[in-house]
């Protein structure tokens, strides 16, 4: 007799044609409307499912992880991100955790640069001016920026995702700078021309834009501090497309209030979506509601990965991408 099929939770929507391919392999439970599930719901969810597909907007904490019932052997992330689940918990919980690692990189590299052209281009204020019906014709000192050939960029985190940033600010004519925790080899900095700087002070000092690339972990919390917001040029613009935990977001308010630094490009916030009302109210912000990965194909992909890991583990395998402590 065939085996029965896995009982899967997905506690958000899903692209259709993975919610398909899911229905066509497993006893799936799909979630519909796509809001957020409660704590509560989540618990439920936990106690009754062999597999649990979350995504970043779930906080799986060793509280809900206790709660957790004994068919529970798989939580199969639907993203690359893992900081929001206990993964040492689940562990020795005896529960195996997954991701999808590497499929939005290049969608959210496409975004840094979008991010670092519409602060430096002011791109939103012009747009904002048209849509108000409040041009009254070229002028050669309006919306004045600042061009990007021959700047210096900063990237904070060489991983996948900084070095494909690195490779389109080459395109752009920017100079590559970067703080990673290893230096790369002699020839992936010749490959960026990119510059290492073992002191990330030294480095933010000097550079025109700053992109943060890294994870958020307890040692890159708050990484972008006040302290060090005040070492930054006053022209200089920062961009985030990471997490928001890596930037102290009130100290960044400040500073972008008191013209400290030239402007911010945000995707990601501290709070999720509990922005700093008075980040909202400084003309020289773009912000943006967690696009970087925002692509149908890139969604697509993860779905897939996502599928392959939950249908390995079926087979009586290890998912290809199960995520380990202590190598995140």
């Amino acid at each position: 007799m065939p085996s029965p099929r896995l009982s899967v939770v997905v506690t958000r929507r899903l692209p259709e044609a993975v919610e398909t391919r899911m229905k066509e392999l497993f006893d799936v439970e799909l979630r519909d409307p796509d809001t957020r599930m409660s704590r509560e719901e989540l618990a439920a969810a936990m106690a009754r499912a062999d597999v649990l597909v979350p995504t970043i907007t779930d906080q799986i904490d060793a509280g809900l992880i206790a709660q957790a019932g004994a068919r529970l052997r798989l939580i199969a992330n639907y993203g690359a991100g893992v900081d929001h689940i206990d993964v040492a918990t689940c562990r020795s919980r005896g529960i195996l955790v997954s991701n999808t690692p590497g499929v939005v990189t290049e969608d959210t590299a496409d975004m840094v640069m979008a991010l670092i052209m519409a602060v430096t281009r002011r791109i939103p204020e012009g747009l904002a001016v048209m849509q108000a019906g409040g041009w009254q014709g070229w002028s050669p000192t309006a919306f004045l920026g600042a061009r990007l050939s021959g700047k210096r960029l900063g990237i904070l985190g060489m991983g996948r995702i900084g070095q494909a940033v690195a490779r389109r600010a080459r395109a752009f004519g920017l100079q590559v700078h970067y703080n990673n925790r290893r230096r790369l080899r002699p020839e992936e900095e010749a490959e960026f021309e990119a510059t290492w700087w073992e002191s990330l002070d030294q480095m933010i000092s000097r550079m025109d834009i700053l992109s943060v690339n890294c994870p958020h972990t307890p040692s890159t919390f708050h990484l972008v501090n006040a302290r060090r917001l005040k070492l930054m040029k006053p022209s200089a613009v920062i961009v985030n497309t990471s997490r928001g935990e890596v930037i102290d977001e009130n100290a960044l308010t400040r500073a972008l209030r008191a013209g400290e630094i030239a402007g911010a490009g945000l995707d990601v916030f501290e709070h999720g979506s509990e922005i700093n009302p008075r980040l909202r109210e400084v003309p020289n912000v773009v912000l943006l509601p967690h696009m970087g990965s925002a692509t149908l194909e890139g969604r697509l992909e993860m779905g897939e990965k996502v599928i392959i890991n939950i249908k390995t583990f079926a087979d009586g395998h290890r998912p290809p991408d199960q995520v380990v402590p202590g190598r995140l």
